[in-house]
């Protein structure tokens, strides 16, 4: 692990497994150049972050990109989690459009130039895939969280993500089955460490929704500054708390109207007191 600009960088073991994989095959020149691409592809995320006011705690390098963990302060918007997820294949268009400037000066040519361009393709287009922790997982959970309450966006978006990781495991195998080719090794090992995470995340969903209640008092300020609106939720008095707070939504605020057996509205609820009460232990609203 090293540390650079105030960030912690680590390498996870699938990435060192891989990177002496390339050793052993004798391609140390490419094990720079995927190094390299990866690096700046999650610098691209830092990068975003920072300009977002967003404080960068750690980055985890994998094969195909990187984890960044990020301090929530109510800003991480869902508009600026799909802006910081496209910066990383952002680098890798760039660089890209680099090449080919390059080798149109003929300044670079040959069959690194060809590797080079293709890793940047290959892996921007991988990290689209709507995969948790990939870009495309983060962009596909941001615009789920617009669209559902928080609670669903987090189970759906883990089902979406272990669906194409499952798929992902498929297409690696299809050339043995097939016979066409042989073993998509790499491939197959990526594809099995995001169906495990993913599963394992799943079962972690109530802690992480856990997590998302205890920071929204840090988001309540942005919506009091920008004069959002309230969301309504109507709720019977006895309808059980976590059901109510399973229908919050991550870009709303929410006034809980409570409503008695005859239909008539007994007490209007911010949802702070709701969160509070919930925390507390108390089974009603």
């Amino acid at each position: 692990m090293i540390r650079w600009g105030g960030i912690k960088i680590s390498f996870h073991p699938l990435f060192v497994i891989i990177m002496l994989t390339s050793v052993l095959t004798g391609h140390f020149l490419e094990l720079l150049a995927l190094f390299a691409i990866v690096f700046i592809h999650e610098l691209g995320h830092v990068v975003a972050a920072r300009l977002f006011g967003i404080t960068v705690l750690s980055v985890q390098l994998l094969p195909f990109g990187g984890v960044a963990v990020m301090e929530d302060t109510g800003h991480l918007t869902a508009g600026r989690e799909m802006a910081i997820a496209l910066a990383g294949p952002l680098q890798n268009v760039l660089m890209i459009g680099a090449s080919l400037a390059l080798h149109a000066a003929r300044l670079w040519d040959g069959p690194f130039l060809d590797y080079f361009i293709q890793s940047n393709l290959l892996i921007a287009l991988f990290n689209l895939l709507p995969i948790l922790p990939l870009d495309g997982g983060k962009i596909s959970q941001a615009l789920c969280s617009l669209l559902l309450p928080y609670y669903a966006t987090l189970v759906w978006s883990h089902r979406i993500s272990l669906l194409f990781s499952a798929l992902l495991i498929v297409y690696s195998l299809l050339p043995l089955l097939l016979e066409t080719s042989g073993l998509q090794f790499n491939l197959l090992l990526i594809g099995v460490f995001l169906l495990y995470s993913n599963s394992m995340d799943y079962r972690n969903i109530p802690y992480r929704f856990l997590r998302f209640l205890v920071n929204r008092d840090r988001s309540f300020s942005r919506h009091l500054l920008n004069g959002t609106l309230a969301q309504p939720i109507i709720a019977e008095k006895t309808k059980p708390l976590d059901h109510i707070l399973r229908l919050f939504k991550r870009e709303k605020y929410h006034f809980i109207y409570v409503m008695n057996h005859q239909g008539n509205i007994v007490a209007v609820v911010p949802e702070q007191r709701v969160i509070s009460s919930f925390l507390q232990g108390s089974p009603g609203a």
